[in-house]
């Protein structure tokens, strides 16, 4: 008798334990979602070892991926990509049917980054995480209807990425530059072929081609001491022997090199570190973030200031390989010090202009427009990769840092700074006004 009353109290506790309601997960923010998987991406973006042009291009078709999802939060905001070069018509949600954005775009995003990135694995491994959060607390039907909606935005993104002519050069050539005085070269310590010298052919999004905002030509090669020329890697050479505390710190704070080769005998190994374009995403998080905007203000925000990456970084590639210029070691090694070596590790591809200048002053254009001229914030960006932070008083002071950090570094001149920030600028104003955001 005893063991049947055992046996009952068991079965009824089985029956509770089963009848008990599944604990759901919490639902997050959606703007801490989006914030998440930009995270996640710039992990991955770091792990593969994408060049700053490539990662831009990632950073660019993912963020209207995102975009073009979320802005049906807001009937308010437009297309984006209707008013870019080369994109399809975008897919529109079945009206009086339920959706959530924010899974939408978290489909959409990551639908263009599993085709465009390497380490798919773990994409797929945080990505489980998000949709089981989501389908813990969407019914069935919203769920799997807003998973689809965002498969077809990706889709579209993805189809505009296929022609873009990046899967058109893969299979270029290696580019070792000339072997004749001002002329590119491969430079110290490891010798690196030329990256991307195809960049400046990768079809635009906003502007109206890669020589739009076209520069003048750096100063010409010449050997008297009062030219242009040789005046400009002299100051490189003299001023890397006397540097700051802080202008070594601004040097190595901007110096976001995916890729260092750090040298120890015969022992090498590499640094990573976030591309010049991550760092620009990094600081559209903490803007985004200080002035807590909601979920479709941050997908435009991520949106725009990707925009304005990926074209700045096609006009400035079509600018060094057109001029092929020489790096300031190679000069200095060749006509003032042998064993020169600047403060950074010199990036290997062209002097001119300065890539992270174009690219800064870009973003910060677009960035002073979304939040304003005076808008001070700390960047936080690097932190976690170099252990550094610095506080701008708005975005252009710091793309201004920028442009002088590459002077400061060694890796540029300051004529080639100067003259890629002021580039960089014009693209970033250009976007701008060329996009009607809302209607």
């Amino acid at each position: 008798m005893k063991f049947f009353k055992i046996l009952a109290v068991l079965i009824s506790l089985s029956l509770l334990t089963g009848c008990a309601k599944k604990q759901k997960s919490a639902l997050l923010n959606d703007a801490d979602v989006l914030h998440q998987n930009e995270d996640q991406l710039t992990q991955v973006i770091i792990y593969d070892v994408f060049t700053p042009p490539v990662a831009a291009r990632i950073y660019g078709y993912t963020a209207l991926a995102s975009y073009e999802a979320m802005r049906y939060i807001d009937s308010k905001y437009n297309s984006i990509i209707t008013q870019l070069k080369g994109f399809d018509k975008p897919p529109e949600p079945q009206k009086g049917k339920k959706y959530n954005f924010a899974l939408a775009a978290t489909k959409a995003f990551f639908t263009v980054a599993h085709k465009v990135t390497f380490s798919i694995d773990t994409l797929k491994k945080y990505e489980s995480k998000v949709y089981a959060m989501y389908k813990d607390n969407l019914d069935d039907s919203t769920y799997a209807r807003s998973m689809d909606f965002g498969e077809q935005v990706g889709k579209v993104i993805l189809k505009r990425a296929a022609f873009d002519n990046y899967p058109q050069t893969r299979g270029k050539p290696k580019y070792l530059g000339e072997d004749s005085p001002a002329k590119w070269r491969p430079t110290p310590p490891d010798y690196m072929d030329g990256v991307e010298f195809c960049w400046g052919t990768i079809k635009v999004f906003a502007i109206d081609s890669s020589a739009q905002f076209s520069p003048p030509p750096p100063p010409v090669y010449s050997e008297d001491k009062n030219s242009a020329f040789v005046k400009q890697y002299m100051e490189v050479y003299n001023k890397n022997k006397s540097l700051t505390k802080e202008e070594k710190e601004i040097a190595r704070f901007w110096d976001d090199n995916p890729f260092v080769i750090e040298h120890n005998g015969h022992l090498m190994f590499a640094d990573k570190k976030i591309t010049p374009g991550g760092h620009w995403i990094g600081i559209t998080a903490i803007a985004c973030k200080q002035q807590h905007v909601n979920a479709v203000k941050t997908a435009q925000a991520y949106a725009l200031s990707s925009i304005a990456l990926y074209d700045a970084f096609i006009c400035c590639w079509e600018v060094k390989y057109k001029y092929s210029y020489a790096r300031p070691v190679t000069n200095i090694n060749e006509k003032v010090d042998h064993n020169w070596l600047p403060l950074l590790q010199t990036p290997p591809f062209p002097e001119y202009t300065a890539g992270h200048s174009t690219i800064s002053a870009a973003a910060a254009t677009v960035l002073t427009h979304l939040f304003g001229d005076n808008f001070a914030f700390q960047d936080t960006s690097d932190v976690r990769y170099i252990g550094m932070q610095r506080h701008f008083n708005s975005f252009i002071q710091a793309s201004d840092e920028t442009a002088r950090s590459r002077f400061y570094g060694g890796i540029h001149y300051l004529n080639s700074s100067l003259v890629g920030a002021a580039q960089g600028k014009q693209i970033g104003n250009f976007i701008w006004n060329k996009l009607k955001l809302t209607n």
